[in-house]
């Protein structure tokens, strides 16, 4: 399909996209006149409420859509003083692409590059050209993978590919304003569903095309070999990406810690991760491609690359780097330009470890502690309190409330593990053991001589009152204060909690309410009484929300404080749920109530598991 062709499918869809908003409107207008024409008073008041209501929904969209424009351009710009061997290369590439060089280059925080284009008269006017060159790239690839990539972007351009980003970015943006908006029971929005799934077959399936035209370049330019290769590191860096935030950076930013060198931790992780990395490698790629992918799927592109004439080029297997010199500098510069740390404490890689790990402890430990505060009938309880527990032949009343299946001298058996934990927390509080950081592996608990330590024997002692004694002078002679482990959060608290359900409008001790589902308790927000919009409010909530802050607002019951559940009618669901204290909460679905994809299940497998205590 040629690029004229193109311009003109996607405009005219476009253009049909608006059409059908207009038509609609001439509908309720029609439809509007015959309700007044043959009813009056108030069933065609109504009636026409219902009209306007439905088609808004849709106007609101369209003209939010009309309005939207790109926003300003993301990453770190990269000048020819910063970087000359980049540039240089990014230059002699688009000569050999038969392509304008962009006019900038920006660093940006991904596995991915992209190219874009201001270009106006519907993509006939060309303007000023963007490179997107993620960071992670030019710390893993070598010079070869990365000239592939530039040359595969510098193809979009040569194929005129980015004329008609301004056209795609408004139909993408129409179809999402408009959509979002409209609501399951709106007869109007179904209309705009089927043609907006019909735009996006018809745009995904281009994408996909201009893909392999920009592979083609890739060859031609950078050689099959290196287009290959790239092909291939790109799902291990985006792996690699991934684990790294997952593993190490996540750990502590939830819990109010950040890293002061965010890109290069990664570089030190990938280069440290060559085992793993190499069985990645060894995978074979997805060679399955849907019709609603924007891309190909790698195994389809990389057996296309391989069909194409081959191409004589020197190998360049110099790492990427070397394009950039200055690449740690450039990193952190990229870091203050795009990473909002807010309130967080910004700590070395070592430290930020190790603050993470005690958060995450204390946190796990709380929850025993204010447990073991509830069956002393005391404010707040440590690890102390919990050998008097043991001591005086009680362990077992709380360990219950963790191993619900186990009888409670079981339970008090099992209950060495979390004691191990409790031990360790105290160990690191008392200065005795630290965290110790690793990029090859996890974290390791070592003495202050980077000994390995390690506490499970003493933990099995302290679970039996026959030994609890024992197992405290053993921890004294070793530097480790029992009174040193105790409570921070005596309450419990949404902190870094996940949302796993949403509901509208359900009745919370028979006031309306949205019920949000974390995974630490239920929290409850009030609601209008109308059941209309629910869904979408919902999104609302969540999208513009912390569940933390909401929780600290808003009626929050964590899971720990109910003691049992019962539900009393299954569909529209009700139940009741008993706390600590006494206090019973009802809950009632509504008929009209609207949840967030499978909401009402993950509300009865939560009240189930409460019931049976399997936290």
């Amino acid at each position: 399909m040629s690029t004229a062709l193109r311009a003109a499918v996607s405009v005219a869809m476009l253009v049909g996209f608006y059409v059908l908003g207009l038509l609609q409107l001439a509908v309720v207008g029609w439809l509007l006149y015959e309700i007044w024409t043959h009813m009056h008073g108030a069933g065609a008041a109504k009636l026409s409420w219902l009209l306007l209501a439905a088609v808004g929904a849709v106007l609101v969209g369209l003209w939010k859509a009309i309005r939207a424009q790109p926003g300003e351009p993301e990453g770190l710009l990269l000048s020819h003083e910063q970087a000359p061997e980049l540039w240089r290369t990014v230059r002699e590439m688009a000569a050999e692409a038969g392509t304008r060089a962009p006019d900038e280059i920006r660093l940006v925080p991904e596995v991915n590059a992209a190219v874009s284009e201001d270009t106006k008269a519907l993509g006939l006017i060309g303007g000023t050209r963007r490179l997107y060159l993620g960071m992670p790239l030019l710390q893993t690839f070598t010079v070869d993978q990365l000239r592939s990539v530039l040359a595969h972007e510098l193809g979009h351009y040569s194929g005129s590919h980015t004329r008609l980003s301004a056209v795609a970015y408004r139909g993408r943006a129409a179809m999402h304003e408009t959509l979002s908006r409209v609501g399951r029971w709106n007869v109007f929005g179904w209309v705009f569903k089927g043609y907006g799934m019909l735009y996006l077959l018809v745009s995904n399936a281009v994408t996909r095309r201009q893909e392999f035209e920009a592979d083609q370049v890739s060859v031609r330019v950078a050689g099959v070999d290196a287009a290959v290769s790239a092909m291939r590191e790109l799902p291990v860096v985006d792996a690699a990406w991934d684990f790294y935030f997952g593993r190490y950076v996540a750990y502590g930013w939830e819990h109010g810690y950040a890293p002061d060198d965010i890109f290069g931790g990664f570089g030190q992780l990938y280069a440290a991760r060559t085992e793993e990395l190499a069985r990645l490698r060894d995978q074979e790629p997805d060679s399955e491609t849907s019709r609603w992918d924007t891309h190909p799927a790698i195994g389809v592109r990389i057996e296309a690359m391989r069909a194409l004439p081959p191409a004589e080029h020197a190998p360049d297997r110099r790492p990427a780097a070397t394009l950039l010199p200055q690449l740690d500098g450039a990193g952190l510069a990229l870091q203050a330009a795009v990473v909002d740390f807010g309130p967080r404490t910004v700590l070395p890689w070592s430290d930020f470890t190790a603050a993470s790990i005690i958060a995450v402890q204390q946190r796990r430990a709380d929850r025993v502690f204010r447990s073991a505060a509830r069956r002393l009938g005391v404010p707040e309880a440590g690890l102390a309190e919990i050998f008097e527990l043991v001591a005086s032949g009680r362990l077992g009343e709380l360990a219950a409330e963790f191993f619900p299946d186990a009888g409670r001298d079981e339970a008090a058996a099992a209950f060495a593990d979390p004691m191990d934990d409790l031990i360790t927390l105290a160990a690191v509080r008392s200065g005795a053991a630290r965290w110790q950081h690793s990029w090859s592996a996890p974290a390791q608990l070592v003495d202050g001589e980077g000994r390995p330590v390690d506490y499970a024997e003493i933990a099995k002692l302290a679970v039996s009152p026959a030994t609890v004694g024992e197992a405290r002078q053993r921890l004294a002679a070793i530097g480790i204060h029992v009174e040193a482990a105790r409570v921070v959060e005596a309450k419990a608290t949404a902190s870094g909690a996940d949302v796993i359900g949403a509901m509208a409008n359900v009745r919370v001790d028979e006031q309306e309410h949205d019920l949000i589902l974390l995974d630490r308790g239920f929290l409850f927000v009030p609601a209008p009484k109308s059941s209309s919009e629910g869904e979408k409010r919902l999104h609302e909530l969540l999208s513009n929300n912390d569940p933390a802050v909401l929780a600290q607002h808003y009626r929050f019951v964590p899971y720990e404080e109910v003691t049992a559940t019962r539900i009393t009618k299954a569909v529209p669901i009700n139940a009741e749920l008993d706390l600590h204290g006494g206090v019973t909460v009802s809950i009632k679905e509504r008929w009209a109530s609207d949840q967030l994809g499978k909401s009402r299940d993950t509300l009865e497998a939560v009240l189930n598991r409460i019931n049976g205590r399997t936290e």
